[in-house]
């Protein structure tokens, strides 16, 4: 009856899909590791390192955040946990850096498994604070939050994570929930909680927008500044030297439909250039991970992540172009698309850049990052657009 009661209240419901949300946007990078540590093993063996792997780090995690639970009512503790989220939180939207993990792919399928327990339980330490303090104490909305959304995370990461690198807005929002979770905590500490509920109930939810607007302005200066720190000390290419009359078209491919309409128009037009003829470079951008992944994997994987990835987004237009029987190059990149698409054009002395759009509305511009806008906005280069 009184679990019933608990779930007649609109805090348990809140508290619900906060939980289901933090596990979602902290959880699904793990997929990336655990899949780099089982990628070594045959696909059977890969299947059952990340089956076993995975169940058991659920296990490690479901009993660590209900000790987090019970040690959070400890004075000074939420207090403690709130700056350490707070932190966690903006480290989110920093972008991907080297790794200088000693995570590696498992050659057999023990050492795998160890590998992803290990990986697990390091990365995890961000989740079950998380987790703990937005179930405040409830070890019913934890244990249904919990059962509703690590399996979620378990089958669907990969659909996860493309989500999430398709719609960054999505690793914002969870920022900026952590954020609010640990302003929450802050002024629900032991310590602070009876005087401000005597002199100061605002702050209970002035704390938690605090938070929120803390991570995310915190969170994207840091990533500004580190994005001009890396153009900045990267070494300059010098432009490719032009043939004569080649016309060299850069395509800028993420591997929709609508990169595949560029793809073909520029088939159907190719006759039209210069005498010279035309030359094609294919671009496609990888958003970088999340540097909470990135730190847990070695750089040499991370490229092969990248590499499968965006071979995997370019292998369509490459067929089309096959067929075709026109010649052309291939990069792939790693970064903000625009910037990426941008810099990648001036360094190779490109004549024009085409690249699919869904449309340049105002919704698009919102939630989709609006690539193309800020391709037109960045490059000195001409930019044709297909729909």
């Amino acid at each position: 009856m009184e679990i019933l009661n608990e779930m007649q209240t609109g805090q348990f419901w809140a508290g619900l899909w906060q939980i289901i949300l933090i596990n979602i946007v902290l959880s699904g990078d793990n997929a990336v590791v655990i899949a780099l540590a089982a990628r070594s093993l045959p696909p059977r063996q890969q299947n059952a390192a990340i089956f076993w792997g995975a169940g058991a780090a659920v296990v490690m995690r479901i009993v660590l955040t209900v000790i987090a639970v019970e040690m959070l009512k400890w004075p000074w503790l939420k207090l403690v946990g709130a700056v350490l989220l707070l932190w966690i939180a903006v480290k989110l939207l920093l972008p991907e850096h080297k790794g200088d993990s000693d995570v590696e792919s498992g050659d057999n399928l023990w050492a795998a498994i160890k590998t992803i327990l290990i990986a697990d339980l390091v990365m995890s330490l961000d989740n079950v604070i998380a987790v703990a303090a937005a179930a405040k104490g409830s070890l019913t909305l934890l244990i249904l939050g919990l059962a509703i959304s690590i399996p979620l995370v378990i089958f669907g990461s990969t659909l996860l994570l493309k989500l999430m690198e398709r719609w960054p807005v999505i690793i914002t929002i969870g920022a900026a929930l952590l954020g609010w979770v640990a302003g929450d905590m802050a002024v629900t500490d032991p310590v602070v909680k009876g005087w401000v509920d005597a002199n100061a109930a605002w702050l209970h939810w002035a704390a938690p927008a605090a938070g929120a607007v803390l991570v995310v302005v915190l969170g994207k200066q840091l990533a500004a500044r580190a994005g001009r720190e890396e153009r900045e000390t990267a070494q300059v290419t010098a432009a490719v030297p032009r043939a004569d009359g080649v016309y060299r078209l850069l395509i800028a491919i993420d591997g929709s439909e609508y990169s595949l309409r560029a793809i073909e128009r520029v088939i159907k037009e190719a006759g039209r250039y210069k005498a010279g003829g035309v030359e094609i470079l294919l671009l496609n951008a990888q958003h970088p991970l999340p540097g909470r992944a990135a730190s847990h994997v070695a750089q040499d994987q991370l490229q092969d992540y990248h590499q499968e990835h965006g071979m995997q987004a370019l292998a369509e237009a490459r067929k089309l172009l096959d067929a075709a029987g026109i010649k052309y190059r291939y990069e792939i990149g790693v970064g903000d698309a625009a910037e990426v698409i941008t810099s990648y054009a001036q360094d190779q002395a490109c004549d024009r850049i085409i690249m699919g759009t869904r449309g340049l509305g105002t919704v698009s511009n919102l939630l989709l990052g609006a690539v193309a806008t800020r391709v037109i906005q960045l490059s000195p280069v001409p930019v044709l657009l297909v729909k």
